[in-house]
């Protein structure tokens, strides 16, 4: 189960910094990082990558409760 939350959370940060990378395409000489990242959170798909950087957190430092 630790290992499946690992990949889930792994696949989510993924999808989340390719996503906000992406994003940085659109940044012009006009605007600043200001306007980049007030763009980013309104963006659903930009809130995967602390989601899954969560995840593996938890699935890494909290011990299973199997013995």
């Amino acid at each position: 189960m630790r290992i499946f939350s690992y990949l889930m959370g792994f696949g989510f940060s993924i999808i989340g910094g390719v996503t906000a990378i992406a994003y940085l395409n659109l940044i012009t000489p006009e605007r600043g990082w200001n306007d980049y990242f007030r763009f980013i959170s309104t963006r659903i798909e930009c809130y995967l990558f602390p989601l899954g950087v969560i995840i593996m957190w938890i699935s890494l430092y909290f011990p299973s409760q199997e013995e």
